[in-house]
């Protein structure tokens, strides 16, 4: 087995998969930007939902408010991410039409 570096610092999973859209055991090539966020939602197959809260500077009111942003991404097999899991995401090329993240590993 070839060890497959990602480009990022991240730990390998244990398990391993067949999935061709893995980022580790595939060919999915990852690029651009890296979140942290908490997954809401993993109901659907290979899919989870991750959201994180950041602030935002209001200048008229000299003010921070907080916000939010969701995004879909690609759970692989070899991870398989849970509700309430905090992961490590980083974006790829459009896997459909809503996933261009994937989910690379799982923090705690």
């Amino acid at each position: 087995m070839v060890k497959k570096s990602i480009g990022i610092e991240a730990k390998r999973p244990k398990k391993e998969c067949t999935d061709p859209k893995c980022p580790w055991h595939g060919k999915l090539s990852l690029r651009g930007r890296v979140f942290i966020g908490t997954v809401t939602s993993s109901a659907a197959t290979q899919s989870a939902v991750v959201r994180w809260d950041y602030n935002y500077f209001l200048k008229k009111y000299q003010v921070y408010e907080r916000r939010h942003s969701r995004v879909v991404a690609h759970n692989p097999e070899c991870i398989s991410a849970k509700e309430g899991d905090r992961v490590k995401i980083m974006e790829c090329r459009p896997i459909s039409k809503t996933k261009s993240f994937a989910i690379v590993e799982v923090l705690q």
